[in-house]
């Protein structure tokens, strides 16, 4: 065990749980203001949630003995983290690092990957709905998808039985965008395409944004704690953590770049919410490809990622689906634009050592990140798809009309999160607008995923 190594995996742990209440304010300040409790209860709701069902048997089937061919560990092996819990000299090592601290870090990529889901049916959806689809979710997907990419293990006899992904295809996939961002951008679309438009969808101004600072200390907070879910992704504090520390800087600064230009060009404005959106833009791009690609690669992908992503966006108007916040515009199409990049631009110098189309690698490598993209893909999206259709026609995942009319926030939680003076028996009256900005109020306002669409 390396002391200094534990101590960089334990606060890149703290960081990469700071991604998700980074993320409820990102999501929150987009949505209206009679929604935004609602918006950052979901993400809330998926860290008590997913921590419980990850220490109970999560872990085991994402890191536990192969069960079948790379495609799910035993979930009761390590049931309660039975059997990891030893911190004396025979205490288990993932690399240089107790096991016990590799468990706390792969926790939070399973609560943050849940909670992205989240975006795609802000203001309209159940929040026991979502919480009953959130962990049957996490169980049937998340788990196995992330033995399948990130479990490495070997037998006494040192030959591979982890994942068929990472181990057994040999696909690179660093810090998950396949296992975290296509998955999570599959099932958003999964679940928005069953709930079905919010009332109004895309054409109440309502809709738009309500806090836009509340937006961009989000994306901060996401980009702080990026550097924890990439460069921690090395398990150790070494040159590798540093190689994909600098392309988690580079790349979304990058993607601010490359949103912002399509922004002026498109809509003849550079907004706020376009250069927020741009750094997650860039930052899902980086993540499977932090340490296969030289940073001088990264400001390439980062700004394809942060243009692409712009345009992806307006999709949901084209194609007819009402994806709240752009789940699928950012993080399924940048999930799957980085990861395939990986296939043309590997380096094989960098740690990865991989070699792309433009070293010399030949399409090898391409073949491997699109079959794992459209594998985890499909899986994700089939079983969303069908979790979420049952609950819908049990119990119920949307809100009744007049509820998304009045305020999810006040019918679903009896609380608001503005407070003007009015009330109405326990719970105040909500304020109709409120938080909308002038340029909104006129009908000018560009918000993601509110944007101009041309006719």
């Amino acid at each position: 065990m390396k002391t200094g190594d534990t101590a960089w995996v334990l606060i890149s742990a703290a960081l990469v749980l700071l991604m998700t209440p980074g993320l409820a304010f990102f999501y929150g300040g987009m949505t209206r203001s009679k929604g935004v409790l609602n918006m950052i209860m979901m993400s809330f709701g998926a860290i008590g949630l997913v921590t419980v069902l990850w220490v109970l048997f999560g872990y085991s089937a994402a890191f536990g003995t192969d069960l079948f061919a790379g495609l799910l560990g035993n979930p009761l092996e390590k049931f309660g983290l039975n059997g990891v819990l030893d911190t004396g000299e025979e205490a288990p090592l993932v690399g240089t690092i107790p096991e016990i601290v590799f468990v706390g870090f792969q926790a939070v990529f399973a609560i943050l990957t849940v909670a992205l889901i989240s975006g795609a049916i802000a203001d309209r959806a159940k929040f026991g709905a979502w919480m009953l689809f959130a962990g049957i979710w996490v169980t049937l997907v998340y788990f196995p998808v992330a033995h399948w990419v990130f479990d490495f293990n070997e037998d006494a006899d040192g030959n591979p039985i982890g994942g068929w992904i990472g181990q057994g295809l040999g696909a690179i996939d660093f810090a998950g965008g396949t296992a975290v961002h296509i998955n999570a951008g599959a099932a958003a679309l999964a679940v928005a395409l069953v709930l079905g438009k919010r009332l109004g969808f895309g054409k109440d101004p309502s809709h738009r944004p309500h806090n836009l600072p509340f937006v961009m200390l989000g994306a901060g907070l996401l980009w702080f704690g990026w550097f924890g879910f990439n460069a921690g992704s090395a398990l150790a504090a070494d040159a590798t953590a540093g190689y994909a520390w600098i392309n988690t800087l580079v790349a979304p600064a990058a993607g601010i770049l490359g949103w912002l230009f399509v922004e002026k060009i498109r809509d003849g404005h550079a907004t706020s919410l376009g250069a927020a959106s741009g750094v997650v833009a860039g930052l899902v791009a980086i993540t499977p490809a932090a340490v296969a690609i030289t940073p001088a690669w990264s400001i390439v992908l980062g700004a394809l990622a942060g243009a692409v992503c712009a345009l992806a966006v307006g999709l949901k108007y084209r194609l007819g689906y009402d994806d709240s916040l752009d789940v699928v515009g950012v993080h399924l199409v940048g999930g799957l634009l980085g990861t395939l990049f990986i296939g043309f631009a590997a380096d094989p110098g960098s740690p990865a050592e991989g070699a792309g189309l433009f070293y010399g690698g030949g399409l090898e490598l391409i073949g491997k990140q699109a079959l794992s993209s459209l594998a985890v893909m499909v899986y994700s999206f089939t079983i969303a798809f069908v979790i979420a259709w049952i609950i819908d026609k049990t119990m119920g995942f949307r809100v009744a009309e007049e509820h998304e009319i009045n305020g999810i926030d006040l019918s679903v939680h009896a609380e608001t999160a503005y407070e003007f003076g009015g009330r109405v028996g326990s719970a105040f009256q909500p304020a109709q607008g409120a938080g909308r900005t002038a340029a909104d109020a006129s009908g000018q306002g560009t918000g993601h995923g509110q944007r101009k669409v041309e006719a």
